[in-house]
């Protein structure tokens, strides 16, 4: 995880601290043999992107602290699954990605070419 890449191909950036983000809760979209879900999307929550996560069964607002989670609101960054990040494109609501802080593993899933056409960072993306 030491040497993980950006889909920029550059050292991947740290998403969210606060809150604390990653498959690992080390505040990185890295990824790994047990994270099957491939949370290596680095994204900046929407009222659209949370909302529609929700009406697919994720629920990323509503605090739970029993899994010490704050639960999640517009602005916040969040390492959020590649495929559901796509599904949410596909749908057209998907939310802005830090490309820096997003794992290349992600492009096994998403074309680099429309996480740039999301990206925080448009000069980063180009």
């Amino acid at each position: 995880m030491a040497n993980a890449k950006n889909v920029l191909g550059g050292p991947l950036e740290t998403c969210s601290t606060e809150p604390i983000t990653g498959f690992y809760r080390d505040g990185c979209c890295n990824t790994g043999a047990g994270d099957f879900g491939s949370h290596t999307v680095c994204a900046q929550m929407t009222e659209a992107f949370l909302s529609y996560t929700k009406a697919q069964g994720n629920d990323l607002s509503t605090p739970m602290p029993m899994y010490n989670f704050p639960g999640l609101k517009p602005g916040d960054r969040w390492c959020v699954c590649a495929s559901r990040w796509q599904q949410a494109y596909d749908d057209g609501v998907a939310p802005p990605v830090a490309l820096e802080a997003t794992h290349e593993a992600a492009l096994q899933v998403i074309a680099l070419e429309i996480l740039q056409s999301c990206a925080l960072d448009k000069e980063a993306a180009s």
